[in-house]
């Protein structure tokens, strides 16, 4: 199946009572990983990247890559542009055919954010999807960490979505970029947000977060779920212990079969944990 809209992956999963994970991907190994995943649990997904992980690739060539493997998948996947901190990072995400945008400038003022927020609506065509982030989340971003966290504040989350004209709202609730320790869902923030805001959620920083919480989030109006450092671990765990146990290992495509097939374990489980009705 050729890439979907982000709208679509929303529509199917909040008709269906699903939870998309959203899994950021950097390479060929972690992109079989996450697509073996996805064909074997039947979930709409988003396949993600951040620009401080096109560094290597670009845009385009994620997209070919993603795009390639997805041509006889069932699944309706959609390609996401992770926190782009800017508008060249949209406006290249979108040249590269990216179905998908986030335009995060939640750790600027109020007003900044809606102003650059709704220039990313107005490149952003209403045919796919754009997401926006209220409030700032902690913890480290590939080893970035914001000048200041903020929870979402749920007086602001209507206002904010009618201001921006945004499909999807990632919120500060407690969660946070990466392996925090302190990281935590503040349930009854999370159910005012959810109350307020006329579109669903997005939680970053699941790969944080505890099983018996992500198994929740189904009941908070939440529809993407970002995992992204329980992938990257997965890969360079299976590359450590590979070279551990051999410091002449040198079948490179053994080692990296093994770290495809770790991460469509992480993905799985962390797909059937968002969604504890899927058998």
């Amino acid at each position: 199946m050729p890439l979907v809209s982000g709208i679509e992956v929303i529509n199917e999963c909040t008709t269906r009572g699903l939870v998309a994970g959203a899994f950021n991907t950097t390479n060929i190994e972690t992109t079989m990983g996450i697509v073996a995943a996805i064909e074997k649990v039947g979930v709409p997904t988003f396949i993600q990247v951040a620009p401080t992980n096109v560094s290597l690739s670009g845009f385009e060539y994620i997209y070919d890559m993603v795009s390639r493997r997805l041509e006889h998948t069932d699944v309706p996947v959609a390609l996401h542009l992770d926190h782009g901190k800017s508008l060249d990072a949209v406006k290249d995400a979108l040249a590269a055919d990216f179905t998908s945008i986030m335009i995060d400038y939640s750790e600027y003022p109020y007003d900044e954010n809606v102003r650059v927020s709704k220039i990313a609506r107005e490149m952003t065509p209403t045919t796919l999807a754009l997401e926006a982030e209220l409030g700032s989340i902690g913890g480290k971003e590939d080893d970035v960490a914001p000048e200041f966290a903020a929870h979402t504040n749920p007086q602001q989350a209507a206002e904010f979505v009618a201001a921006t004209g945004t499909d999807m709202l990632a919120v500060s609730v407690g969660n946070q970029h990466g392996y925090m320790p302190n990281a935590a869902i503040d349930f009854d923030l999370l159910a005012q947000v959810r109350d307020a805001s006329p579109v669903p959620l997005v939680i970053h920083g699941g790969s944080g977060l505890p099983d018996a919480q992500l198994a929740r989030l189904h009941e908070f109006n939440v529809v993407k779920v970002n995992v992204a450092s329980d992938l990257r671990n997965a890969m360079i765990r299976t590359f450590g212990e590979a070279y551990n146990a051999n410091p002449k290992e040198a079948s490179l495509i053994r080692v990296s079969k093994d770290a495809v097939a770790a991460i469509t374990d992480v993905v799985e489980k962390r797909i059937r944990t968002l969604n504890p009705s899927v058998a």
